[in-house]
């Protein structure tokens, strides 16, 4: 058995990006602890503990230059070049495929495999609720810290917008709303599924959980 972050190193996950699935992590697992129904929360966590291990694929290196340090850019950049040339430039396969070498459970590497702003829509309309509980974790995390959805999308959206020339979902403002609609709706839906609130969900609260995650056991 190997922890959370042993695998981290063995993959040399960025330290910002390790923060920031830890985090969703612990908001899914606060979650799935104050259901009026039941979801299955070891595999929501493991789904979220590792559902971006191949995104520096996609990253800007440049954008947070604090995050490259203290091993510096081209440290990074040559980490970037070996996960293109074993996983190629597609990161969302990346995630799938690496979350198979770790052995998650099926249903996590299904989950993995449905998450992203561009499903927001497909995972509202979803009866499944660890679906709609592990994308719902990941839009309330930003770069630095948790947010509130209405923060995190329009966070998102001018980062992918300076970034990476803006994605499909993000072009016009009226891609842009529909998308916002659909987070909210999906926000409602977790809501009304839980004891705790959207304003309950903040770093302060998840905060005991980083560390517990850190040395989480993964089969």
């Amino acid at each position: 058995m190997k922890t959370a972050e042993e695998i981290y190193a063995e993959y040399r996950i960025m330290p910002s990006l390790q923060l920031h699935q830890l985090r969703v992590a612990a908001i899914a697992k606060r979650i799935c602890g104050n259901l009026k129904h039941s979801a299955n929360e070891n595999e929501v966590v493991l789904a979220c503990l590792f559902h971006d291990m191949g995104n520096i694929i996609k990253s800007d290196l440049r954008y947070f230059s604090e995050f490259v340090e203290p091993e510096g850019l081209e440290y990074w950049q040559r980490v970037k070049n070996d996960f293109v040339e074993k996983y190629g430039s597609d990161h969302h396969h990346a995630n799938v495929a690496i979350a198979r070498e770790i052995g998650l459970p099926a249903r996590s590497i299904e989950l993995i495999g449905n998450i992203g702003f561009s499903q927001l829509r497909k995972v509202a309309a979803d009866d499944a609720l660890d679906r709609k509980i592990v994308q719902y974790a990941d839009i309330r995390v930003g770069p630095h810290g948790i947010l509130s959805l209405r923060e995190r999308l329009y966070e998102g959206r001018e980062r992918y917008t300076e970034t990476r020339n803006g994605r499909a979902y993000y072009e016009t403002d009226t891609e842009f709303q529909q998308l916002l609609s659909a987070a909210e709706e999906l926000e409602r839906q977790v809501m009304a599924l839980s004891t705790i609130t959207a304003a309950d969900i903040t770093d302060a609260a998840i905060a005991p959980s980083i560390e517990q995650l850190r040395e989480r056991a993964v089969a």
